[in-house]
C-alpha cells in the first residue's frame, strides 16, 4: 500500500513538472514574459465596473488542439477580439463534433456572459463541470456569474472547491478570491 501511494506521490510530481513546463514553453513561444499574463488585450476592450475576468489565459492561439477543430481556432479569435457572438457562433458549431469538449462549454459561457446574458452563461458553465468537475475556469466563470447576480455566497462556494481543486496555488483560485474580496468591499459585506 505505501509503495502505491509512493508511486502515485511521484507520479502526480512528474506531470506537474510536465504541466508547468509546457505552460512556461507555450508563454515563451507566444512571446510573453514567462510567469506574468498578458492582461492587455481584453481588459483594453471594456473596463468593468469591478473588476470581473478581464482575461482568459489559457485562450493562446498555438495550442496544439486548436489546430484540430478550425471552429474551435475560429472561436478562440473571436474571444480574442472581442467578438463575443462570433465566439458562440464558432464554439456552437465546434461543440456539434465534440459534444463532450468542457473547454468548449466553457468559453461558450464565457462569452454569454460578456455580453451579460448570465442565464445561458451559467448554463454552459454548469455543462462543462458536469463534464469535467475538476475545471478550474469553469469554476471561476460561474462564481463571476454569481457575483453578478449578487449571490456572494455562491460565489464562496465555488471558490472553496477551487481551494480544493487546487493543490498548489492556481490562477483561478487567486482570482476568483480577489474578484471576490472587491466585490464585497463594494457592496460593504463583512470579509
Amino acid at each position: 500500500m505505501i509503495r502505491v501511494i509512493a508511486a502515485a506521490a511521484v507520479l502526480g510530481a512528474l506531470v506537474g513538472s510536465i504541466a508547468i513546463y509546457s505552460k512556461t514553453l507555450a508563454d515563451r513561444q507566444a512571446g510573453l514574459p514567462v510567469g506574468k499574463r498578458d492582461y492587455g488585450t481584453e481588459a483594453a476592450i471594456k473596463p468593468e465596473a469591478w473588476p470581473i475576468c478581464t482575461t482568459m489565459t489559457s485562450v493562446t492561439p498555438d495550442a496544439d488542439w486548436v489546430q484540430l477543430d478550425p471552429d474551435f481556432k475560429a472561436g478562440k479569435r473571436a474571444l480574442l477580439a472581442g467578438d463575443w457572438n462570433g465566439a458562440i457562433a464558432a464554439f456552437e458549431l465546434a461543440a456539434l463534433r465534440a459534444p463532450l469538449n468542457a473547454d468548449t462549454q466553457n468559453y461558450i459561457g464565457y462569452a454569454y456572459r460578456r455580453l451579460r446574458q448570465l442565464g445561458p452563461a451559467m448554463g454552459h458553465y454548469q455543462q462543462a463541470l458536469m463534464l469535467n468537475p475538476r475545471h478550474r475556469s469553469a469554476h471561476e466563470h460561474l462564481g463571476e456569474a454569481y457575483l453578478m447576480l449578487g449571490e456572494s455566497a455562491k460565489a464562496e462556494q465555488l471558490l472553496t472547491a477551487l481551494g480544493n481543486l487546487c493543490l498548489i496555488p492556481c490562477e483561478e483560485y487567486g482570482d476568483l478570491k480577489r474578484i471576490l474580496a472587491a466585490y464585497k468591499g463594494q457592496n460593504g459585506e463583512v470579509r
